[in-house]
C-alpha cells in the first residue's frame, strides 16, 4: 500500500507505523521549507519531515505537520567527485544521475528507495570492512534550523559530524553533497553454503572481500554467502532469465505466497525455510555496482538491526536459535548478517568501532515483539546499538552510554532546535525531551 503524498493519514512502507497529520506541507524550495518552518516556530508547532517511509521506528510519525520533500529532488551540481543534490532525491534516482556522470557511491544498501535525506539521517549502510555508513560520504549538508535559518555545515563546521546522522531532529535536510567515486563494476558471488562453513571462513573473507555478508535461515543449518568484489570488466553479465528467476519470482512473486503460507500454517515455516535455504542456488555474476547492492524488496515486513562490536557477534548468533526456538510464533524471514568498519559520525551505530550488524525480520501482520525484544536484551548488554530506523525499544538513558558523542549530539540540537520544533514520541524517547 502506497500513501498519498498529500494525504492527511500516512503509513509507513512496513504497515507498523501510521499517523494521521494536521497539515500536510509540500515545499518546493528550500525559501518555502524555511518559510513553512519559521511559520511553526512563530506559533508553537511541529514539523516532521517525511522520506519514503522506510524506517520501521516512528521516527518520521508527524501528528501536526507532516511535510514532504518529494518535490526537493534534482541534481544541483557536480564538481568532480563532489555531487550535491537535493535531499528528497530518491537513491534509484541518484543511482541514475550518478551512472550518467561516470560516478557511484562507494556503497550502499540493498534498498534503493528511500530519500537521500532520510537515508543518511537514520545511519543507513551496506557491508564492507573499508565501508560505513552513508552518511561517512557527505561532504556538507544544507538544513532548515527549527527557527527557519538556511544552514550550511562542511567539514571544518564543529556541528558538522552531529548534522550527517541528525535523526531529523536538527532541521530540515535540503541540500546534500556526497564525495562519489568513479563508477565501478562488482563481480557478485552468492552460493548456499552450511552455516558453520560460513562462519569458519569469515575471518579470511571479510578482509579479502571488498563487500562480504550472509543470510542464515532459521530452523536449518543453512546460509546464503554473498561476496561482491570490483573487477575491470562487465564480462559475466547474468541473463535476463536468471535474474527475474532470482530477483523477481523466487525472491518476491514465490516468497510473498510462502510467507502468507507460512502466516495461515504456522506449523509449516521450518518445513518452508528448509526448502528455502536451498531453493537460490549458487550464482557469479558481473553488473554496474548499485544493481548489485541494490535489489527489488516487495514482500512487507518489520525489522529490527543490531550492531554489536565484530567480536560479539557469536555470542548473538549462538544465542539466536533458542530465542527462536522458544517463541510462541514461527519466524519467517532469514537473519542478515553484514560488516563495516569504524565511523566518525557522532551517532553512527559503528562510530568508534569494527562493526557486526544483524537484522531479524518478521512478515507484515506477524507478531514480532518478543522476538525482537529477546535479540535485544542478548545485544544491549554487548554495548550493542541498534538502527536508528529499524525497532527497538532503547531510551536516552540507556544509549548515552553505547555513544560517547551523545552528549555532544544533544547540545547541537539545543542550539539548532531549541524550541523542538522538530520533535516527536520518538525523539523524545531515544533524546530525552
Amino acid at each position: 500500500m502506497t500513501t498519498p503524498l498529500n494525504a492527511r493519514r500516512w503509513i509507513n512502507w512496513g504497515g507498523n507505523q501510521q499517523a494521521i497529520a494536521a497539515d500536510v506541507l509540500t515545499p518546493g524550495t528550500v525559501d518555502e521549507v524555511a518559510a513553512h518552518v519559521k511559520d511553526a516556530s512563530g506559533n508553537g508547532r511541529k514539523v516532521k519531515a517525511v522520506g519514503s517511509g522506510h524506517s520501521f521506528t516512528a521516527i518520521a510519525v508527524a501528528n501536526d505537520q507532516r511535510m514532504v520533500l518529494h518535490r526537493l529532488n534534482e541534481l544541483i551540481s557536480v564538481d568532480g567527485d563532489l555531487v550535491t543534490v537535493q535531499a528528497g532525491m530518491p537513491l534509484a534516482k541518484l543511482n541514475a544521475l550518478l551512472a550518467e556522470h561516470g560516478l557511484a557511491m562507494p556503497n550502499l544498501g540493498d534498498i534503493d528507495q528511500q530519500t537521500v535525506a532520510g537515508a543518511i539521517s537514520t545511519g543507513t549502510h551496506g557491508t564492507g570492512e573499508k565501508h560505513c555508513t552513508l552518511a561517512s560520504c557527505v561532504e556538507a549538508v544544507t538544513l532548515v534550523t527549527g527557527s527557519g535559518e538556511v544552514l550550511t555545515a562542511g567539514k571544518d563546521d564543529e556541528i558538522f559530524p552531529a548534522t550527517r546522522i541528525g535523526l531529523g531532529a536538527l532541521g530540515v535536510l535540503v541540500e546534500v553533497t556526497l564525495r562519489c567515486v568513479p563508477a565501478f563494476t562488482l563481480l557478485a558471488d552468492e552460493r548456499p553454503m552450511a552455516l558453520a562453513d560460513v562462519l569458519a571462513g569469515l575471518e579470511e573473507w571479510i578482509p579479502s572481500n571488498d563487500h562480504v555478508e550472509f543470510y542464515w535461515y532459521p530452523y536449518t543449518d543453512r546460509a546464503q554467502l554473498k561476496r561482491n568484489n570490483r573487477v575491470a570488466e562487465h564480462d559475466r553479465p547474468l541473463s535476463p532469465f536468471r535474474g527475474w528467476l532470482d530477483d523477481e519470482f523466487l525472491s518476491n512473486t514465490l516468497w510473498e505466497g510462502v510467507c502468507r503460507l507460512g502466516k495461515a500454517v504456522p506449523a509449516a515455516v521450518p518445513t518452508i525455510q528448509s526448502v528455502a535455504a536451498r531453493a537460490l542456488t549458487a550464482r557469479t555474476y558481473t553488473e554496474r555496482s548499485d544493481r548489485v547492492f541494490c535489489t527489488p524488496r516487495r514482500v512487507r515486513f518489520t525489522e529490527m538491526e543490531y550492531e554489536v562490536p565484530r567480536a560479539a557477534l557469536p555470542e548473538v548468533l549462538a544465542a539466536l536459535p533458542k530465542i527462536i526456538d522458544g517463541l510462541p510464533f514461527r519466524v519467517q524471514f532469514p537473519v542478515e548478517v553484514r560488516f563495516t568498519g569504524p565511523d566518525d559520525v557522532w551517532l553512527s551505530h559503528g562510530y568508534g568501532r569494527e562493526s557486526a550488524y544483524i537484522a531479524i525480520h518478521q512478515y507484515s501482520g506477524v507478531d514480532y515483539e518478543p522476538y525482537f525484544r529477546a535479540m535485544e536484551a542478548v545485544c544491549q548488554p554487548l554495548g550493542g546499538r541498534p538502527h536508528w530506523g529499524k525497532l527497538h525499544y532503547r531510551t536516552a538513558e540507556d544509549l548515552r552510554p553505547v555513544y560517547p558523542k551523545f552528549d555532544d549530539f544533544l547540545a547541537v540540537r539545543n542550539r539548532l532546535d531549541p524550541a523542538r520544533v522538530f520533535a516527536n514520541d520518538y525523539l523524545d524517547r531515544v533524546l530525552g525531551a
